[in-house]
């Protein structure tokens, strides 16, 4: 008879529920195993989960922090006293402490432009096949014409026009598909269309255009009396301090180390000051704000990691996190800082609390600020500094083989594990419960057969009795 069948039936007999009574037999004998394999398993899921946590933590910590100081507002930034004339701007790593200097913008960068002669058809106007030569150099120009050109050193370029009936549009597309440092568009009015060419900024970038055929009359240079020259090619003019330099652009990198300047207009006899507004304020909500986040941070390790009943307080990476922490505000983030400079947070008015959280000593910063400014905003620069200490902390913390990343691995093995063995103690539980189910059938079926034997013998005591 199969076990199902068996326990529909079981206790006809002896009349014991024994369907229950087996239940109940088992039930105990693996309580203890289920209930520690699910309190090992709600562990395990509070640890999975406390470890994900902290990693996010401490590395949204980190990546803030580097946001913030690349992004430029905790450092020196260049000022100008008139944006109208001129722009500066920080270059990424550098330090503008104590930029002070004059410029004068005497002439900017430009291209050349040229314009050809009016086409009365218009923009559609059949100005042939053939050949057009673009060569670069240096000119030099009088009353829209260009009086002297000598050519620099790149070869010339040449743009062939292969449409038989090519119009001053296809030309203007071919030059630009050329991709040959010169654009052309095309400038209508009530007298027709004329074609517009134009180079790229510097003195170098005067350019002469000669043509085959009927493309002849779009020539640029000495002699091309159909063709003006509206703009001349050349260089942006700037005194620093007085000395002038020349400059092929108007965005200028290499005059102030550090620093970009962007020529907006030009102003010959205007002096315009340059100099630094240093990010006190900036620094000091930064420094605030530090404190603020380090505190979340700090106090979610330290329950996570508490001896009593934190959930990772046998995890060694959670524990070496929250020594890490504790060192932060003590580590040396100037190298070679000169003596009595600030080079620690604990210089500038960080302290550490009694109960391992940081508070902030604003009136000290406030005096460091005002008397080591560019010592503190190094403690603040892009990759090093406190974003560099910060940074190893959370690369330390979240390492996959000897970090928080190896732990929640390790939690994740033992999660499969233990799933390993709810699986075998189910299938222990069964094997016990089908053991026990066909003893007892067993036990029941004589319980079943004494009973008939009860039944018969009484009878027959019964009919005895009754005879005598």
């Amino acid at each position: 008879m199969a076990v199902e069948s068996i326990a529909k039936t079981l206790g006809t007999g002896s009349g014991i529920d024994i369907t229950a009574l087996v239940q109940s037999l088992v039930d105990n004998s693996f309580a203890n195993k289920n209930q520690a394999l699910t309190n090992k398993g709600t562990a395990l899921t509070t640890q999975i989960s406390t470890v994900g946590t902290i990693k996010s933590n401490i590395s949204d910590f980190a990546s803030a922090l580097a946001s913030l100081t690349s992004s430029g507002s905790l450092a020196t930034q260049p000022t100008s006293s008139n944006t109208g004339i001129l722009g500066i701007t920080r270059l990424s790593g550098a330090d503008l402490t104590g930029l002070s200097a004059t410029m004068e913008v005497r002439q900017l960068a430009q291209g050349q432009v040229s314009s050809s002669p009016s086409f009365g058809g218009g923009s559609g106007s059949v100005v042939g096949p053939g050949k057009l030569t673009l060569t670069f150099g240096t000119a030099t120009v009088a009353d829209g014409a260009m009086t002297g050109f000598t050519a620099g050193t790149a070869t010339p370029i040449d743009i062939t026009i292969d449409s038989p009936n090519a119009t001053l549009s296809d030309v203007a597309a071919a030059i630009n598909a050329k991709k040959a440092g010169v654009t052309a568009t095309i400038l209508s009015d009530s007298n027709g269309a004329r074609l517009v060419l134009k180079s790229g900024t510097g003195s170098s970038q005067a350019f002469t255009l000669s043509g085959t055929d009927g493309l002849a009359q779009l020539a640029v240079g000495p002699g091309a009396g159909g063709s003006t020259i509206n703009a001349a090619a050349q260089d942006a003019r700037v005194a620093l301090d007085g000395v002038e330099a020349k400059y092929p652009t108007n965005s200028i990198t290499t005059m102030i180390p550090g620093a970009r300047i962007d020529l907006v207009s030009a102003s010959v006899g205007t002096k315009v000051m340059i100099g630094a507004s240093a990010p006190t304020s900036a620094i000091s909500q930064a420094v605030a704000n530090f404190v603020e986040t380090y505190n979340q941070v700090f106090k979610a390790v330290q329950e996570a990691t508490d001896p009593i009943n934190g959930p990772l307080k046998s995890d060694p990476a959670a524990k070496q996190l929250l020594q890490q922490l504790k060192r932060l505000t003590l580590s040396a983030l100037v190298p070679g800082a000169s003596k009595n400079a600030p080079s620690a947070l604990a210089d500038i008015g960080v302290k550490t609390n009694r109960d391992g959280t940081l508070s902030l000593d604003t009136a000290r910063l406030s005096k460091v600020l005002t008397t080591y400014p560019s010592d503190v905003e190094k403690m603040f620069t892009e990759n090093a500094g406190l974003t560099k200490a910060l940074s190893d902390v959370a690369a330390i913390a979240t390492n996959s083989k000897t970090g928080l990343g190896a732990s929640a691995d390790k939690y994740a093995k033992a999660q499969d594990d233990l799933a390993d063995e709810k699986t075998k103690i189910a299938a222990d539980t069964q094997k016990m419960r089908d053991r026990m189910t066909q003893q007892f059938a067993a036990m029941d079926a004589k319980v079943a057969a004494y009973k008939s034997t009860q039944t018969f013998l009484k009878q027959q005591i019964d009919s005895w009795n009754a005879k005598s």
